[in-house]
């Protein structure tokens, strides 16, 4: 089960960096829907960085494991917020991403809790 921890939380670290490079890039593919939903423009640094940290305690927990697991349910939850606010704006197309991401941040989540 270690194994598989270590590489889902490598998967979905590198899920999250890549998920915040259009952030810090500011990618109008990415930037003018989230715009249209009521995503103020100085949100999108702030947004990268807490990506990148997710990124980071993900990778931190392979060796301290508590760390793992509380940047796993940070992740889960910023990406149900990110859900939320695609639903609440009626962007039933551009949730499914952000669900992905979210459903696949629960596996590392689970496998730290087990192999705690």
């Amino acid at each position: 089960m270690f194994i598989a921890y270590v590489v889902l939380a490598v998967v979905v670290s590198l899920l999250l960096v890549f998920s915040a490079v259009p952030d810090f890039t500011r990618d109008p593919k990415i930037t003018e829907p989230l715009k249209a939903l009521g995503v103020p423009d100085s949100w999108f640094l702030p947004l990268g960085l807490v990506k990148i940290a997710g990124a980071l305690g993900l990778l931190a927990g392979i060796v301290y494991r508590p760390l793992g697991i509380a940047a796993a349910i940070g992740v889960v939850l910023y990406f149900l917020g990110a859900v939320i606010t695609h639903l609440r704006g009626g962007d039933t197309k551009g949730v499914g991403i952000p669900a992905a991401i979210m459903l696949v941040a629960v596996a590392p989540l689970v496998l730290g809790v087990a192999t705690l």
